[in-house]
């Protein structure tokens, strides 16, 4: 009886140290998951928290919406305003354009445009990276071909950049990757992190119920504490965050977003706001607004805001 007790306990024992450990990964999602604020129609629900917050992380609907606007024909209204530190008008561009789809190339035609002060210079180039930053993402120009909505194939990366080239890749990833860790942007890349083990317990979670253009989404909220001391808030980058999620397929359907940060190279203060909506089976930026403070060493301080308003989209 002795030797059968040691026996089985000897098996137990092997039993339990051949199961893998819960995995680092799994512990951390689990705290995460803890940690999220859920409205009481979320709990009724049964929403698997940390699967949810899993599908955040990994988002790519978000730019892909952005995409899709390089496969179709769309018109857009737009308004970029630069402004001194005193708030004038220093220079405008109020346009409306027309992007057309034919076989695999696009075009865009100017239908009409009025631009003001120092928008461009001499020999009709943009004066502002962030109006170059704005005609990157909605305008083209002469005939672009070979172009598709993949998201698969597209990496943010600042590798064999420089200058204006550079300081728009980062914008990008910036604008299209809040609250995820992005290579190639010097002393915050990490910080951009939303997720990461110490940078979360500077921040709120929350999930709740809400609706975009009547379809029914989740709501997920993330803003920095309050009363972070001075050393945990140089930790942070991104401030706040509301992200409309589409019940039915996990796609983002509206985004607002404000970030800051000040380093001894350049600092900057963003907010944005990209609206979408459904045209068939494509989901695409309707509206976006953006206001930015941008100072990049050896570039003048930029204060720029832009609109785009894109409708007769097919």
């Amino acid at each position: 009886m002795r030797y059968s007790l040691l026996i089985l306990l000897c098996l137990t024992s092997c039993a339990l140290l051949a199961q893998p450990a819960a995995s680092e990964d799994s512990l951390d999602k689990a705290r995460l998951a803890r940690t999220v604020r859920l409205s009481e129609v979320i709990i009724r629900s049964r929403l698997n928290v940390a699967r949810f917050i899993e599908q955040v992380k990994t988002d790519t609907s978000f730019y892909k919406a952005f995409k899709n606007l390089r496969v179709l024909n769309f018109t857009s209204s737009n308004d970029i305003m630069m402004r001194d530190k005193q708030g004038r008008v220093q220079a405008r561009l109020l346009s409306k354009t027309r992007q057309t789809r034919t076989g695999n190339c696009r075009t865009m035609e100017v239908l009409d445009e009025k631009a003001t002060g120092s928008f461009y210079d001499r020999k009709g180039r943009y004066n502002y990276y962030t109006a170059e930053l704005y005609a990157s993402l909605f305008f083209t120009k002469g005939k672009v071909c070979g172009e598709t909505n993949s998201v698969r194939s597209r990496k943010f990366s600042t590798k064999g950049l420089s200058g204006v080239a550079k300081h728009k890749e980062q914008l990008k990833m910036l604008l299209f990757k809040p609250g995820q860790r992005i290579q190639g942007v010097p002393l915050l890349g990490d910080k951009m992190d939303i997720f990461d083990r110490e940078r979360s317990a500077l921040y709120d979670y929350s999930i709740d119920y809400s609706e975009h253009r009547g379809e029914p989404c989740y709501l997920f909220s993330v803003s920095a504490k309050k009363g972070l001391t001075a050393g945990q808030r140089d930790q942070l980058v991104l401030d706040k965050m509301d992200t409309w999620f589409s019940i039915r397929t996990m796609e983002v359907l509206k985004r607002s977003y404000t970030m800051s940060y000040s380093a001894g190279v350049y600092d900057f203060n963003v907010s944005m706001e990209a609206e979408m909506a459904r045209y068939g089976q494509w989901v695409v930026p309707v509206l976006l607004r953006y206001v930015g403070d941008w100072d990049l060493v050896f570039k003048k301080r930029e204060r720029g805001l832009f609109t785009a308003t894109i409708y007769d989209v097919h």
